[in-house]
C-alpha cells in the first residue's frame, strides 16, 4: 500500500512538472505571436508612407505631428492622418481629391511626423508604435523628399 502511495506522489510530481512546461510554452508562443504581428503591421505601414513621401511634390505636417500630406507625381492629393480618439488609435491614408480613406493600421498607440522645417519640407522623422496584446512595438525611420533637394 506504502509503494502505490510513493508511486501516485511521483506521478503527481511528474504531471506537475509537466504543466508547468506546457504552460511557459504556451505563454512563449502568445508573447511570440503578439511581437511578430506588432512588428508586422508597423512595418507594413512605413514602407506604405516612405517610398510616397520619398517621391512627393511637396508635403505639409500639422502642427501636432499627427497628420502629413503631400502631393504625389500626377498632382493628386493625400494625406496620412493618426486618429487618436479611439484606444488604440488607427493611422489612415486620406484621399483627399475624391474624400475616401483607407486604414493602413490599427492598433496604433503613437505615431508622428516630424518635419525638418516648417516650409518647404525636405525630410521628415517617422515614429508609429503598435500594440498587439501586452506587446508595444516602436519603429522609427527618416524620409528625405527627393523632389524637394
Amino acid at each position: 500500500m506504502a509503494e502505490l502511495l510513493i508511486a501516485l506522489m511521483i506521478t503527481g510530481m511528474m504531471l506537475a512538472a509537466l504543466a508547468v512546461a506546457f504552460s511557459a510554452s504556451v505563454k512563449n508562443f502568445t508573447d511570440n505571436r503578439e511581437i511578430f504581428f506588432a512588428a508586422n503591421k508597423a512595418r507594413q505601414a512605413l514602407m506604405q508612407i516612405i517610398p510616397n513621401l520619398r517621391i512627393a511634390k511637396a508635403v505639409s505636417i500639422s502642427s501636432d505631428h499627427y497628420e502629413c500630406a503631400f502631393y504625389d507625381a500626377a498632382n493628386h492629393n493625400w494625406q496620412y492622418r493618426y486618429d487618436r480618439s479611439t484606444n488604440p488609435g488607427k493611422l489612415y491614408m486620406d484621399d483627399l481629391q475624391n474624400s475616401t480613406f483607407h486604414i493602413l493600421c490599427d492598433n496604433v498607440t503613437n505615431m508622428s511626423f516630424i518635419p525638418d522645417s516648417t516650409t518647404n519640407v525636405k525630410s521628415v522623422i517617422i515614429s508609429i508604435t503598435v500594440t498587439e496584446g501586452s506587446t508595444s512595438k516602436t519603429f522609427s525611420t527618416a524620409v528625405v523628399i527627393r523632389k524637394n533637394l
